[in-house]
């Protein structure tokens, strides 16, 4: 089974690149995932193509309007069922690892890259059923947040990474922070790597990566460990 990500936005050409490269090309080359990026502007009405108006109320900012947002959402689940409508806004529930996961396990998601002063109210209540911030810090639109989701989200999909226990031991999968990682040389301008790497004890070296991950996180992120 292959997933789906459909992203709404008003600047498409801002978000090919990620998917041009790396594991992410690789994913869909290998066809693990379909992502479609749809032009907002394109079930706009009028000469200009417009999908922003003022605020009723007055104050600074425009806002996306609904009409052009409900036409695309409502032409893509007439085609499938969708597992979650994602609204990208910096008040939303922050991406962590957990939500990841469970995000990799569905099948077809719809992601709304907000503008601007954002959508319209009814926008999210009548379509958004999960509301994803990446940071407490505000972008000028929703498209490089959502290239992180899917980044995030792809790169669990089964298939994608070479070594699929890779993912397994990745910082936050277990409420700790990576461990320290090495590799060759042996030594670098007096700087050794910790003998128990290298002397082929696996047990051992599981432990001392154990003990590791969780004094870096006592130390670096407390709050992980409460």
């Amino acid at each position: 089974m292959s997933m789906r990500i459909d992203i709404i936005t008003v600047l498409p050409e801002l978000l090919k690149s990620p998917f041009e490269a790396s594991i992410l090309k690789r994913a869909i080359e290998k066809g693990l995932v379909e992502v479609h990026l749809h032009n907002l502007r394109d079930y706009a009405t009028g000469n200009y193509k417009q999908v922003d108006d003022y605020q009723f109320g007055g104050g600074a900012g425009m806002v996306m309007m609904i009409e052009p947002i409900d036409k695309c959402i409502s032409e893509l689940k007439a085609q499938r069922d969708y597992d979650d409508v994602i609204y990208m806004t910096p008040d939303g529930n922050t991406l962590n690892q957990k939500m990841a996961n469970e995000l990799s396990l569905k099948e077809n998601l719809i992601i709304l890259c907000g503008h601007y002063k954002g959508v319209d109210q009814r926008v999210r209540d009548m379509f958004v059923t999960r509301e994803i911030s990446i940071g407490d810090y505000v972008l000028s639109g929703g498209e490089l947040a959502a290239a992180i989701v899917c980044d995030a989200v792809i790169r669990l999909l089964p298939g994608v990474l070479n070594d699929e226990t890779s993912a397994l031991t990745d910082t936050f999968q277990d409420n700790l922070l990576a461990p320290p990682v090495f590799t060759r040389p042996a030594e670098y301008k007096g700087k050794e790597v910790p003998k128990i790497l290298l002397s082929g004890n696996t047990p051992e070296i599981e432990k001392w990566r154990e003990q590791q991950s969780l004094q870096r996180t006592q130390e670096r992120r407390p709050d992980l460990l409460e």
